[in-house]
């Protein structure tokens, strides 16, 4: 896998805020957690990092991070995981893995997302429409609900007979 650098020093600054404030309210850095960049740096790297004991207080759990990061949390009933996922303004892609169909229909009718990957960790494709909900974006792009909102309809009826 290649991981290439932030794309500016304001995102890299975001993500290390958000690993140094999730250790410093309890998580655990269980991969990763290294980052280089400074005042002088023309680039700016994070290593993947996996935080564990990662709770609501932290901020890597209200803002989008855009970087190698993933906040593990725990749960113990499949209602409490969908309410910590809906649980936040965002909603672009939400992502779970099962073999349950029961449990599946669940996750997916309940998670508040534009998109939604059932076992498939990338679910985007050119014909599908791409979009969020909530603070993620208003409409679609892609497929043909991302042509509709440019179309006019036009009802015409004619009738020939005189």
């Amino acid at each position: 896998m290649t991981v290439g650098p932030i794309i500016n020093k304001r995102g890299y600054q975001k993500i290390v805020n958000q690993i140094d404030d999730a250790v410093a309210k309890g998580a655990k850095v269980a991969l990763g957690g290294n980052y280089k960049g400074n005042d002088d740096s023309s680039s700016y790297f994070v290593y993947p990092t996996i935080l564990t004991g990662v709770d609501e207080s932290m901020t890597i759990m209200h803002e989008e991070t855009f970087g190698p990061v993933a906040p593990v949390v725990t749960f113990n009933s499949l209602e409490e995981a969908v309410r910590l996922a809906n649980d936040t303004p965002f909603g672009l892609a939400a992502y779970f893995f099962t073999d349950n169909v029961k449990r599946g229909t669940y996750m997916a009718e309940n998670l508040q997302y534009g998109i939604v990957g059932w076992n498939d960790g990338g679910p985007s494709t050119v014909q599908a429409p791409f979009g969020g909900v909530k603070e993620s974006g208003i409409g679609r792009e892609g497929g043909l609900e991302g042509i509709e909102p440019y179309l006019e309809v036009k009802y015409l009826s004619i009738n020939l007979q005189d």
